[in-house]
């Protein structure tokens, strides 16, 4: 393929970033322009000479802008493939003069919808001249260049001067790629507009995802695997994907997929006394709610200060000096918060490979939405698991009722467990984790695990004794056996909370009673595989 000459250029966008210098550069090369409406009104009031789209179709923009390059005129000159004598002979025929460049980005329905618009309003910014000529350039690259982002107007104008006047096939086939890759995506916005808020459908027969790439990472959770994030192209986006990192080392794979899981759990008590989150391999070894930030991320390392080693740190108030300088004591791969102040700043700054990442809100524990898992052939979607419990929902089964303070300890056990890999077993007292137990095949092996963790934790901290003892514990779902519960007892847990709804309840229930526990049903389970 060779070179093709921009003789003609077709300018028409919504965005005028870059607009005037892009004209300038075209018109300094002899470039024809032509152009539509307040693309055209914005050329012309920076001195260059324009020709409206009217004056190429014959026709005059019509129905409020609706209809304006539609036309055989704008598409014939967009597709002919100029080495078919066929086409050419059309191209005479019509008098349908070839378009060399086309420059456009499309209506802002993504930006529209974000600001709360109204339907009409939305329905007015679904774009579809613009993506026509798009695609019809884009097609027929071989002899057409499309440019779609306005950030590539640099690389255009360097390859305009590396080929004296023209581009080259290599530049016109990327750029192809990523107008149909844009082209794609706002359809796919549009589509979910449809599916999400026009006609409610939660399960659409075609569903379709965009995103956009932010980076390429060093690799995936293992150096052989290559890696990248993208970002949702949803404009609701907002997560540990959208933080400001201020300092320290690009983020790998792994610690994105573990600072999510941080920074979701420290949602859980956005508005609530200051708590901080502690996380290795995506699951909670830490969870404290103090009067302090400190206080909080003293009582979480001491849940598990071996595990906290190397591992991601989430907080659901802004970040203080003491709490910073105490962080900074052991080995941290990231920490998340909703703001931090000069002195944490500081303190930070002297550990530079420490990853701070500021967001600008927790994530809602509540929000609807859906999430995505890739299997081998297909995708599996499910409803965001934002099932909440309040003290009314709990069912005493036992014969002892909790207390004021056993029943608070088994809400933030309850809410510690949901985030835990299942099978989850989470132990906690006045606030505190005491133990936790993740990801094991059966349940006892999990609350036996969570009990030697605390007990490990009171022979390092000097304690008394296991923390587990006067403590509640959640498990995320049934327990199907009476040998987990047991095995709780076994710890000095003296609440449960649980789902219940096991073959077995009767047989659970039972040796609650005996060992004098009191328990509360749920009705609702939490598994996380």
């Amino acid at each position: 393929m060779t070179d093709v000459k921009i003789v003609r250029a077709l300018l028409s966008v919504s965005d005028k970033t870059g607009l005037v210098e892009l004209g300038q550069a075209l018109a300094a090369r002899g470039v024809d322009l032509i152009s539509t409406g307040g693309t055209a009104k914005a050329l012309r009031d920076a001195g260059l000479a324009v020709s409206d789209i009217s004056d190429l179709t014959g026709f005059p923009e019509m129905m409020d802008g609706r209809v304006k390059t539609l036309h055989p005129k704008v598409h014939g000159g967009l597709l002919a493939v100029r080495n078919n004598p066929e086409h050419a002979a059309a191209m005479s025929e019509h008098e349908i003069g070839a378009i060399d460049l086309v420059v456009v980005n499309l209506y802002p329905f993504r930006e529209t919808v974000a600001k709360g618009a109204g339907r009409d309003e939305v329905i007015e910014n679904i774009d579809i001249g613009g993506p026509s000529m798009v695609r019809s350039a884009a097609k027929n690259h071989a002899f057409v260049a499309i440019l779609t982002d306005p950030a590539d107007y640099p690389a255009l104008i360097s390859e305009i001067e590396r080929t004296d006047g023209g581009t080259g096939f290599d530049f016109r086939r990327a750029m192809a790629a990523k107008a149909y890759a844009q082209t794609a995506a706002y359809d796919s916005a549009i589509s979910g507009w449809f599916a999400s808020v026009d006609v409610p459908e939660k399960f659409p027969a075609t569903r379709t995802m965009a995103s956009r790439l932010v980076t390429t990472l060093r690799y995936g959770e293992n150096p052989h695997q290559d890696a990248a994030l993208y970002v949702s192209d949803s404009p609701f986006a907002n997560g540990i994907a959208q933080a400001r990192q201020l300092q320290g080392k690009e983020l790998s794979y792994n610690n994105y997929n573990d600072a999510n899981a941080a920074l979701e759990l420290a949602g859980e008590f956005a508005g609530q006394d200051p708590t901080v989150v502690i996380v290795k391999h995506a699951n909670p070894c830490g969870v404290a709610t103090r009067p302090t930030l400190v206080d909080a991320w003293n009582e979480a390392l001491a849940c598990d200060s071996v595990s906290a080693f190397g591992g991601i740190v989430a907080t659901n108030v802004p970040l203080d000096g003491p709490t910073a300088e105490a962080i900074c004591a052991i080995f941290t791969e990231v920490v998340i918060a909703p703001g931090a102040d000069d002195a944490a700043r500081a303190a930070f700054a002297r550990k530079k490979n420490l990853r701070l990442l500021i967001v600008d809100g927790l994530p809602d524990p509540r929000r609807a939405g859906q999430t995505t898992t890739i299997i081998a052939g297909g995708v599996l979607v499910q409803d965001r698991d934002n099932g909440h419990v309040d003290p009314a929902d709990l069912k005493v089964v036992t014969k002892r009722e909790p207390t004021e303070q056993e029943l608070k300890d088994c809400l933030f056990a309850w809410t510690v467990a949901k985030h835990v890999k299942s099978n989850a077993i989470v132990y906690a007292k006045d606030g505190v984790t005491a133990g936790i137990g993740a990801g094991q095949m059966n349940r006892r092996d999990s609350s036996r695990i969570a009990a030697a963790k605390a007990q490990e934790a009171a022979e390092t901290h000097g304690f008394a004794g296991p923390r587990t003892i006067g403590s509640a514990v959640a498990s995320d779902a049934f327990f199907p056996f009476a040998d987990g519960l047991i095995a709780a007892a076994e710890a000095g847990a003296t609440a449960i909370i649980q789902p219940g709804g096991s073959i077995r309840d009767d047989e659970v229930i039972a040796a609650a009673d005996a060992a004098g526990l009191a328990m509360v049903f749920t009705g609702m389970r939490h598994f996380r595989h």
